[in-house]
């Protein structure tokens, strides 16, 4: 039967043997190389340790010499080595967790629960690790986040195309006046108001000025304008 092939990267001596002959007890689990600097792992990488000593799975520490450096290596190893990449760590730091997962991870162990290990590396070797539930969360968070961040995009780029009097005629819109009631209110010909209407349905390149009235509303540019008017 062939072994599972096992890199570890951990800065803890101590742990590092413990965890190396805890997982040699496994008939089909095999550590085959280990390091506790991250050094050693880029010049392992540089001088071809792979070629030689291949990996199946790395179990790769967050927290190297009190730095997150295997955030870093395990890019850098899951490139080098085609192997998958956990990571070890002694908390749940979610920032760090979700990184290393963008750095090319497919899981993360807490140190405590090592008994779970040889699991996690046999699920790895098939590529059938779970999505961790705090990875899962971060990951929801993130795309929010991005979410977010669009919606804002999407209101500016909109905001910049309005002038204020366009703005003010939308919000007359939205709130169900007719274009002769708007021209009554805002004092101007219903012919000025049907200019500011055709051109502002040309810019948002839409057909009705109600659909032109809800996109306004949807980014919130109603809400803002009347923000700014109450600080003036």
């Amino acid at each position: 039967m062939d072994k599972i092939k096992v890199w570890i990267v951990e800065d803890d001596r101590d742990w590092l043997r413990g965890l190396g002959a805890y997982l040699n007890k496994e008939q089909d689990i095999e550590v085959v190389w280990s390091a506790s600097r991250a050094d050693d792992v880029r010049q392992a990488l540089m001088e071809g340790k792979q070629q030689s000593v291949p990996a199946d799975v790395v179990l790769m520490d967050i927290m190297l010499d009190g730095r997150p450096e295997g955030v870093l290596l395990a890019e850098e190893a899951a490139i080098a080595t085609g192997a998958r990449v956990i990571m070890l760590t002694s908390m749940e730091e979610k920032e760090l967790i979700f990184r290393s997962f963008q750095a090319g991870a497919i899981d993360y162990q807490i140190k405590s629960d090592f008994e779970s290990l040889p699991e996690a590396v046999r699920s790895a070797y098939r590529s059938q690790s779970p999505i961790n539930a705090a990875v899962a969360e971060r990951m929801r968070e993130e795309f929010r986040r991005l979410k977010q961040m669009e919606r804002e995009f999407e209101a500016k780029k909109l905001g910049d195309l309005i002038t204020p009097s366009e703005l003010q005629l939308l919000d007359l819109i939205d709130q169900g006046y007719t274009q002769p009631q708007i021209a009554d209110k805002l004092v101007v010909s219903i012919r000025t108001v049907k200019n500011h209407v055709n051109h502002i349905l040309k810019k948002l390149n839409l057909s009705g000025s109600r659909e032109a009235a809800n996109k306004a509303k949807e980014m919130g540019l109603f809400h803002k304008k009347k923000d700014e008017d109450s600080t003036m």
